[in-house]
């Protein structure tokens, strides 16, 4: 075959795309198991290059009250969660090395979570963690798990909520 001429790979020739930046999603509350989340989804972003988003929830009062009182309510929490975010914010860099984004919002923790997903299209895995004990996962799994379930958009991880740092370190 005389004439030909060699080809160069598209590849070779073209720029890379920009990579997307996977964000792992974790609900903060009061329990112990979303502190297990956390981690697993922090070693994830680690090991795949990704950053953690921290979504914590307050939820709404039933207490009504005159309006400064009620606002001051509301700034208390607020002050609260960003508070106990800080904190987890530092953890999560410990072990990935990005601060994580940070999502307060007001109402039901499920419909929030939900409306946080079609918000932010950026989101893209739901990590967390199963109840340590007794038969029931937790309701935020079980809401999510049941009627719920079509109107989540991206995957979810459930973490056993008893593993502890070794096992998670091997899984993740």
């Amino acid at each position: 075959m005389t004439g030909d001429s060699p080809i160069t790979p598209p590849a070779a020739t073209e720029q890379p795309s920009a990579t997307i930046e996977r964000v792992f999603l974790v609900v903060v509350d009061k329990s112990e198991e979303h502190k297990v989340a956390l981690r697993y989804a922090a070693l994830r972003a680690k090991r795949t290059g990704g950053r953690v988003a921290l979504l914590y929830v307050i939820a709404p009062t039933d207490f009504q009250a005159f309006g400064s009182v009620e606002n001051l309510m509301r700034e208390e929490q607020r002050q609260e969660a960003e508070t106990v975010l800080q904190g987890l914010s530092a953890e999560v860099q410990g072990i990935c090395g990005k601060t994580p984004v940070f999502h307060i919002r007001e109402g039901n923790v499920a419909d929030e979570l939900l409306a946080l997903i079609d918000e932010d299209k950026g989101i893209s895995v739901l990590v967390l963690a199963a109840a340590a004990r007794g038969k029931n996962p937790g309701p935020l799994i079980t809401a999510l798990a049941g009627k719920m379930w079509t109107k989540l958009h991206i995957p979810m991880t459930i973490v056993p909520g008893d593993l502890g740092n070794q096992e998670l370190d091997r899984l993740a």
